[in-house]
């Protein structure tokens, strides 16, 4: 089966998924995006923009009926979840309410437009864009989860999501000869699916229309020497070990999860400082372990057993320690570099970006960004701390 477009890794993550290749892979991705923000026709990597939008559609001809359908992310079922109707839609218990509302919405308005590929996207407004004033200013508004995009009334493109009665922005196309056999391939042709006036569609491509996205001498110089240290931490980094830390994490995975290193971070993001530390994920393992694993299971001897293994866990990470410290080292050069591209990114925006909070609008970044390169591979580069900050202090959608 071809490669499903259901999860994208977030780029510092791909030594710790990929290996050696993943860290590679990783630093490519970054000196590709400096050559794109420099100017350079030669980049090798193209750059789409992270929407905050729900739920995820999938629509188009079904390969083999050349029925048009609408699904979520079920179309990847072992038995593959379709609408081809709207009666279908109505008889599917697990689409209920508002939820319901949105794929009836998606079918009767998508089917206007021309698919020769089945494209996924994200669903924008249906029926529940408002006019709002910010800061002075009349927008149409739609926040169809954590962010709340903001588009002048008297624009062009603020006219066109006035007009239309869905909005949704496609970001990934399947192509294939079953539903089985779907390969996913990221970026989407437009220029096909024609023109409805009830339906505001856009792709995802980062449009830099002002040409203030490209980085000063003074960030291109820091990035370079920011990527200059991640080369040299990387090279600290043994083939050996790495592929003994990745053993050990899938090992934890299966008998504990929360006690891996990516959840680690997690959980610094959540706690709102992003500053991991060899000692630390020591110590955040050992904790975990002693709460949630051993403290998980009930009688004395199957707790024994967990505490052993737990025990035999931790020496081999400790006995690791150098390894986890360059590891470290890596992995926060890789965040210090990307945030360098984000903040230049950020300063291109077609439409605004807030959150709501409980006294009125604060202006945020998107979501973020996915950096594809030549080869079809693709990462995420988000701030973390931002969003991570936006997601439990915003008002969203669903609690207005």
């Amino acid at each position: 089966m071809g490669a499903k477009n259901l999860h994208l890794e977030h780029l510092e993550d791909e030594i710790i998924n990929q290996g050696i290749d993943g860290g590679r892979g990783a630093i490519n991705f970054l000196r590709g995006l400096r050559d794109m923000m420099k100017g350079s026709k030669a980049s090798s990597v193209n750059m789409t923009v992270k929407w905050d939008g729900a739920p995820a559609i999938f629509c188009g001809k079904h390969p083999e009926t050349n029925q048009f359908f609408v699904a979520k992310k079920s179309l990847f079922n072992k038995e593959p979840k379709f609408y081809t109707s709207e009666a279908e839609i109505k008889a599917d218990p697990k689409l209920s309410g508002q939820l319901e509302a949105k794929f009836l919405d998606s079918f009767k308005y998508l089917s206007k437009l021309s698919f020769s590929n089945i494209m996924q996207g994200d669903l924008m407004f249906t029926d529940d864009k408002t006019t709002k004033k910010i800061d002075g200013v009349e927008y149409i508004t739609f926040q169809p989860n954590t962010i709340l995009y903001a588009v002048s009334s008297d624009s062009k493109i603020g006219e066109d999501i006035d007009r239309a009665k869905l909005g949704i922005v496609f970001h990934t196309t399947y192509t294939g000869g079953t539903i089985e056999d779907l390969s996913a391939s990221f970026g989407v042709n437009l220029a096909n699916l024609g023109v409805s006036n009830d339906v505001w569609v856009d792709d995802a491509s980062y449009k830099d229309v002002s040409g203030n996205s490209t980085m000063t001498a003074t960030e291109t110089l820091k990035l370079t020497l920011a990527l200059k240290e991640v080369g040299k931490s990387f090279h600290g980094i043994s083939k050996r070990d790495l592929d003994k830390f990745q053993k050990i994490q899938e090992m934890i995975t299966k008998k504990g999860a929360g006690a891996t290193y990516k959840t680690y971070c997690n959980t610094l993001i959540r706690g709102g400082s992003y500053k991991p530390t060899a000692d630390g994920y020591l110590a955040h393992f050992q904790s975990y372990w002693k709460d949630k694993v051993v403290g998980g299971v009930k009688t004395e001897k199957h707790k024994e057993i967990k505490r052993e293994v737990g025990e035999s866990i931790y020496n081999d990470m400790r006995g690791m320690k150098k390894f986890l410290i360059n590891l470290t080292k890596f992995m926060g050069g890789l965040v210090e570099s990307k945030q360098i591209i984000i903040i230049a990114l950020n300063r291109v925006k077609s439409i605004g970006t807030f959150k709501q909070t409980a006294t009125g609008f604060e202006a945020v970044n998107p979501e973020g960004y996915v950096a594809i390169d030549s080869g079809g591979s693709a990462v995420k580069l988000v701030d973390r701390m931002e969003f991570a900050h936006n997601n439990f202090t915003a008002i969203k959608a669903w609690d207005k």
